[in-house]
């Protein structure tokens, strides 16, 4: 017997053809912009700039294993359901509700896929968020609307920013650095992408953190909470530098006169330091 194709059948084809090659044109019109140095960058998150970081890239990538392995196998058994499963007849196919044994699978594999995961999150979680018992340096950071202030608790200085400069935070390379994190007004949110690490900022509450930058360079920050009318101006600068520039920029903040802590970092409102002086535009 001859079997003839219909013209509904021979235009339903030619459909999905022209689509797959549709589709095959807008990816490779999408990758023809990015060069194979670009790629990598595609796939991954910034370069860590931390030890803390390391241990986050090492779990972002291993969780993309994980999930590319568990969708290859997903797709191999839609594929292999597919063909081997095709309609062949017009006859129900042969059920397997209450099959014991596939049920068990059914609930065994997602138990082995996803605890490891949970492990190794719990692991790297513990370990990002540890505070040490004596930190080389406390920075205390305070989100206000709509700026930053760091507070250099140990040298006692500080260092603020207004809507006419963006501040710049100094740190020292391969040095331990507690940041603590408040805010006087509303919720703010210390994100610095290269150290691959948020953290929010609260009312009342002081959160903590600490790092270890590992490489010098300067490193764009900003508010990752949107905390009102001026939140996209809410940006930053880090410098991560050695020992004897770190000193010298601590010198060059009490050669301005910015000694002392401030409480709010509101300096156009008359805000307070931490020896009660008023200070009005970021002078005391």
């Amino acid at each position: 017997m001859i079997r003839t194709i219909g013209t509904g059948a021979r235009k339903r084809a030619g459909v999905r053809r022209w689509a797959l090659l549709g589709g095959a044109g807008l990816v490779a019109l999408a990758l023809s912009g990015c060069s194979t140095n670009d790629l990598p960058a595609m796939l991954s998150i910034p370069d860590p700039a931390t030890k803390q970081a390391t241990w986050i890239h090492s779990l972002w990538q291993g969780s993309w294993v994980a999930a590319w392995t568990v969708g290859v196998f997903v797709w191999g058994l839609i594929l292999w359901a597919v063909v081997v499963y095709r309609k062949r007849s017009e006859d129900p196919p042969r059920q397997i509700r209450y099959n014991l044994p596939i049920e068990i699978l059914y609930t065994v594999v997602p138990i082995f896929a996803l605890v490891p995961l949970f492990w190794f999150v719990i692991r790297d979680e513990s370990r990002i968020t540890d505070l040490s018992a004596n930190p080389q340096h406390i920075v205390n950071v305070v989100g206000f609307r709509w700026n930053w202030t760091f507070n250099y608790v140990g040298e006692n200085v500080y260092d603020v920013g207004s809507p006419a400069a963006t501040p710049t935070l100094y740190l020292p390379v391969d040095e331990t650095v507690r940041f603590q994190l408040t805010s006087p007004d509303v919720i703010h949110s210390f994100w610095v992408p290269a150290f691959l690490f948020k953290m929010d900022m609260i009312p009342g509450k002081t959160n903590q953190f600490e790092i270890t930058p590992t490489k010098v360079g300067t490193f764009q920050g900003h508010c990752a909470e949107l905390c009102g009318v001026d939140h996209s101006r809410m940006l930053f600068i880090v410098k991560v530098v050695s020992r004897a520039d770190y000193d010298q920029h601590i010198k060059d903040l009490q050669a301005k006169g910015q000694v002392g802590l401030l409480e709010s970092g509101q300096v156009t409102d008359g805000a307070t330091d931490r020896q009660g002086r008023t200070t009005i535009g970021g002078t005391p």
